[in-house]
């Protein structure tokens, strides 16, 4: 455990020092307060309160924005160590390879985890503000909050993956975007392609769910948006989050970082320095 906390540290600071706390940190906050300063339109409407609102809105956010920013952070964790020359010194430590990964782990995951509270936070802060009623989704946001924790440890282990396997960094950034972009895009759209093709059929009724629980973006969307009371503010996947049960939208949340996990320690294990 000493040699976890003393690579964490060492992680922190030079995660710190490049700056990439603050630009977290930045992102979350912006786009939280704008998404939060929008969401008066469809208070009204729906008859809930401004967080509940902010909150659905602030998942559709966070299924493109986490991810991204644990891919970030986590793209050159090996590679970059690799071809700096330093990864060989760091292994002829007495520590092994899981203490040195879950390390570098705890580190991006305080920095996310700190980006999320600020930005999720300044949004509470301001729907209490805006609107004195909002104590009623003061849950949802908390669940959003532990969820997108979880949504960023999984990439951040698919980022880890990613880099053991690369060579370069430069090569490890290409697969890092490569995968987000069929994460949080190109699978919904495929998804999306076959329910239209299939009709109402075998696909759409039996499969589909099935397919959304595989994906961890989808997963936590999807667990966010069935037990929030605002589920009608993202109408394109209303339908989807009602059929699928939520503590099986659950269990896939809370899955995926060990899943993620496993395959960056397998793939760590087979780096030769």
């Amino acid at each position: 455990m000493t040699a976890i906390l003393a690579l964490a540290k060492a992680e922190f600071r030079i995660a710190a020092r490049n700056r990439w706390l603050t630009i977290a940190a930045v992102l979350m906050v912006v786009f939280a307060l704008i998404l939060t300063a929008a969401g008066s339109g469809p208070t009204g409407s729906l008859g809930v309160d401004r967080l509940s609102v902010t909150v659905a809105s602030l998942t559709s956010l966070s299924v493109y924005l986490v991810p991204l920013i644990a891919l970030l952070l986590s793209f050159d964790a090996v590679a970059g160590e690799a071809e700096r020359g330093t990864l060989a010194l760091i292994l002829t430590y007495p520590v092994g390879r899981g203490r040195i990964l879950a390390g570098k782990a705890a580190a991006h995951l305080a920095i996310l985890t700190l980006a999320l509270v600020a930005g999720y936070g300044a949004a509470g802060v301001a729907a209490f503000l805006l609107d004195p009623t909002s104590a009623a989704g003061l849950g949802a946001l908390l669940r959003l909050i532990w969820t997108s924790v979880a949504l960023g440890a999984t990439f951040l282990g698919l980022g880890y993956a990613i880099s053991a396997r690369a060579r370069r960094p430069s090569g490890a950034a290409g697969l890092a975007i490569g995968l987000w972009l069929l994460a949080v895009v190109l699978y919904d759209l495929a998804l999306l392609a076959a329910v239209v093709a299939d009709n109402g059929g075998f696909f759409t009724r039996q499969v589909f769910p099935l397919t959304l629980l595989a994906n961890p973006a989808d997963a936590f969307r999807l667990y966010n948006l069935a037990a929030s009371q605002a589920t009608a503010v993202a109408a394109g996947v209303a339908t989807a989050a009602q059929a699928v049960p939520v503590w099986q939208s659950a269990v896939s949340v809370l899955l995926w970082p060990l899943v993620s996990g496993g395959l960056a320690l397998l793939s760590f294990k087979k780096v030769v320095p």
